[in-house]
């Protein structure tokens, strides 16, 4: 596709998420969460990338048959439609113990004592139930987190996402690009004593070849590079969806790190460890996770 094709394209997907964006605001939290994972679960198993999802599925969960391979796809269209629809509105979505809204499990047990004593920590999660509600969620409990995100590959729609972002959370919020200027912004605001988020669950080329589901899969080091620099909190939290825009934030322990003299080996062993605490989640609610990237390689 030529320059100005590509510009025309971008205009035109920009334009729609534009519309869709404002025909969302017209509904409270609950409905909007409806409508989108009702679209996004009867139209996405019909686009392409679907198939990356169900081959993604036959490496990780071979004892799913087809049909339940299916159900799980769409599950995560669902899933995904849902997430988008709240972020729209996720200004509105506040901490409850009833109705559209969230809770943080955890967070006291696991995380505030740490918190207080100061210093760099590090939120991981990956793509599971709504992961947007964490940065707020975050804000809420005072931790003033920053975090690491992939860009859009259209710029114009990239742009609205991060407006959105902040508008919704009602602050200017952090964020850095994953790529290597990203990492050293995400390296000086730890050594700052910072706060940052990672997503962690996605295909990383230039990371490190570790099991997941059984199968060795590249996978981000960063946030083993950083933690063990810094000798610093991880904490692992991931989001399970009760019902539309009704969200647990669930906070585990923080992760130990491996202090055995050879880096090397101490980083390699907290990635795998990061890795089975993904698949842990994924297994728990396989339809909960964003099953669309391609996560190892063709054949593997």
């Amino acid at each position: 596709m030529s320059g100005p094709n590509i510009k025309f394209a971008y205009r035109a997907e920009a334009a729609l998420v534009g519309l869709l964006i404002r025909l969302l605001r017209l509904f409270p939290p609950a409905l909007a969460s409806r409508l989108g994972g009702a679209v996004a679960g009867a139209i996405g198993p019909l686009i392409p990338v679907s198939r990356v999802a169900d081959q993604n599925l036959q490496r990780a969960m071979p004892e799913l048959d087809r049909a339940a391979r299916q159900r799980t796809v769409r599950a995560s269209w669902r899933n995904l439609g849902q997430t988008a629809a709240e972020l729209v509105r996720i200004g509105d979505i506040h901490e409850t113990s009833h109705g559209p809204g969230y809770e943080v499990v955890g967070w006291d047990e696991h995380v505030a004592p740490l918190l207080a004593k100061g210093g760099p920590c590090i939120f991981i999660t990956g793509h599971i139930g709504n992961w947007e509600i964490i940065p707020p969620a975050a804000f809420a409990h005072g931790a003033d987190i920053a975090f690491m995100y992939r860009a859009a590959s259209n710029p114009l729609v990239n742009d609205m996402i991060l407006r959105l972002r902040e508008a919704n959370f009602g602050r200017k919020v952090l964020m850095f690009p994953k790529g290597s200027a990203g990492a050293r912004a995400a390296y000086a605001h730890l050594a700052k004593g910072g706060t940052l988020g990672m997503l962690v669950d996605q295909k990383l080329d230039t990371g490190l070849s570790v099991p997941f589901f059984g199968r060795p899969a590249m996978t981000m080091d960063a946030m083993a590079r950083f933690a063990l620099k810094f000798r610093c909190p991880v904490f692992p939290l991931h989001v399970v969806r009760d019902a539309p825009a009704r969200l647990r934030v669930i906070c585990e322990p923080a992760m130990p790190l491996p202090n055995t003299g050879d880096l090397a080996a101490d980083r390699l062993a907290l990635t795998a460890e990061m890795n089975q605490m993904l698949e842990r989640w994924i297994r728990e609610r396989p339809g909960a996770w964003l099953w669309l990237h391609r996560r190892w390689p063709k054949g593997g």
